[in-house]
């Protein structure tokens, strides 16, 4: 039982990024018919806006000391860092710590600007092509990304520390009645949980409950008639555009001190991402935030070392088993609306 709850927590765990990735994939194409093959690049953007903001608060200048001396007596020159300088010691520590929750405030405003750039300067330009051409054009741009990143960082993985609050591992036995030590599980994972599922939350919300959102989606049901009301939807649709970027890029940022950011993390999310949203329903919210979940959760049971011992690499292909079920049964996946990429 209790590698039972640690599989689930690790489930709702994977989850939580594969429904944040889809969440944003899916208002893009619902929104704008767009099938957006850069989205992973965007996750990817994200995780290096931690590491960004972690360099960047973490720089220093050397300053002699003259309490602390060398061997042949002379002053020490030390590396002291700015914003321990500014703010002062025990303050600087703190924001230096706390990188990782203040890149939000740096990836959210850039993340919107890059939404707003590619859909401007690129993606509006293939609203009325094929998907084939969308396809291409977009995972093109992703590997442009992808090097770009790659030539100013380095294709090794960057180690971006969470803050020290949230190190180490939450005990569960406690309050399951279980011996003292049985369930651990660290406490960062849990909070990308609870961020991720305020996130979609706030999302639904903006959707649901305001007037800018009711628009949005009375477009993504009949853009011609919105149009002719009046309402300029493709200034709403640049908007959820830039909206699904800083889901998407918050998403790797919170993600980065759990995987190491590297230039090629976004391919390897993308992917998924795409299957999570095909099974939950091409255009479907709902659907790809309950997919997500579902097909973490169950690549987190596929990973138990008894389902190895019996079925060896279930784990590499479980997600895309059940993909193949679910469309065979369902075709157009769990939540998927008639008519959408039917024609």
């Amino acid at each position: 039982m209790d590698q039972l709850i640690v599989q689930i927590l690790n489930g709702l765990d994977k989850g939580s990024a594969y429904a944040l990735i889809a969440l944003g994939l899916t208002i893009i194409f619902g929104t704008l018919g767009v099938v957006n093959f850069a989205h992973g690049a965007l996750f990817m953007l994200g995780a290096f806006c931690a590491v960004i903001t972690s360099k960047i608060l973490s720089a220093s200048h050397k300053i002699v000391d003259e309490t602390r001396l060398d061997f042949l007596g002379n002053p020490l020159e030390v590396d002291t860092f700015y914003v321990q300088d500014w703010f002062g010691m025990a303050t600087g520590q703190t924001i230096m710590e706390w990188s990782v929750p203040i890149a939000i405030l740096f990836a959210v405003p850039m993340m919107i600007l890059l939404g707003f750039a590619m859909e401007r300067g690129l993606i509006k330009h293939f609203y009325k092509r094929p998907h084939a051409d969308q396809i291409l054009v977009t995972f093109g741009l992703a590997l442009v990304l992808q090097e770009i990143i790659k030539y100013f960082f380095g294709a090794n993985p960057i180690p971006t520390p969470m803050p020290p609050a949230f190190t180490g591992s939450l005990d569960f036995s406690a309050f399951l009645g279980y011996e003292a030590q049985t369930i651990m599980y660290p406490y960062w994972r849990l909070v990308y949980f609870f961020f991720s599922t305020v996130i979609i939350a706030a999302v639904f919300a903006f959707l649901q409950f305001t007037t800018f959102g009711m628009v949005v989606r009375a477009g993504m049901a009949d853009r011609e008639t919105v149009g002719l009301l009046g309402i300029d939807i493709d200034k709403r649709f640049t908007f959820m555009f830039g909206l699904a970027a800083a889901v998407t890029g918050i998403a790797g940022v919170m993600y980065a001190p759990i995987v190491s950011p590297n230039y090629s993390m976004g391919l390897d999310f993308l992917v998924l991402s795409f299957v999570v949203v095909v099974v939950g329903g091409m255009g479907s919210l709902p659907g790809a935030v309950a997919a997500g979940f579902l097909l973490g959760i169950l690549e987190s049971f596929a990973s138990m070392p008894a389902v190895i011992d019996v079925l060896p690499g279930i784990n590499q292909i479980i997600i895309y088993l059940v993909a193949i079920v679910i469309l065979l049964t369902r075709p157009r996946g769990l939540m998927g609306r008639k008519g959408v990429m039917e024609e």
